[in-house]
């Protein structure tokens, strides 16, 4: 049976990691879109709030962990995250299976606006000229899979160490 420091110790750990990981896995996608200039199309910004709503949930199981706040606070934000991730990991299969042809995407899958102009005098031109990305085309594989295969994998991997986390019990 696990001590109830063990429990506590596992239930920080992973509270702390999957925040981390949620952190960083969406400051990649914001970071491909900001800098590297990948223009996200709908379902990849769907793909998103699930960690938009589950970071901030990570911060407070952090803080009721450090805080030595009761353990069923903890464990409630580790199972909340783990659900959020999983609904994260299924949006990332059905915008792959879109991508890979299995199944149509949304009809108005496009962003409304894709770049910003500098230039007002342009700002017609632009709108007619620049097309959104489409959510049946990836704009990138890596190893073979999207970003939306990649966010499955992540949004797994996030989810079992929430549920890892969640399931440690007090002796």
């Amino acid at each position: 049976m696990e001590s109830a420091v063990s429990a506590e110790k596992n239930r920080t750990i992973s509270a702390v990691l999957v925040t981390v990981g949620m952190i960083f896995t969406v400051g990649s996608a914001l970071g491909f879109q900001h800098i590297g200039g990948y223009t996200p199309c709908a379902l990849c910004l769907l793909q998103r709030d699930p960690y938009y709503y589950a970071i901030p949930v990570g911060i407070l199981a952090i803080a009721a962990a450090m805080f030595k706040l009761p353990s069923w606070l903890t464990r409630s934000a580790l199972v909340l995250i783990g659900i959020a991730m999983l609904i994260g990991a299924g949006l990332g299969v059905y915008h792959s299976g879109v991508e890979w042809g299995f199944w149509p995407g949304p009809i108005t899958c496009s962003t409304g606006a894709p770049s910003l102009t500098t230039n007002a005098g342009n700002l017609l031109n632009d709108l007619n000229a620049v097309k959104p990305p489409s959510c049946n085309d990836a704009a990138l594989r890596v190893l073979g899979l999207s970003f939306a295969g990649w966010n499955v994998i992540a949004s797994v991997i996030l989810a079992a160490i929430a549920f890892f986390g969640a399931s440690r019990k007090t002796a």
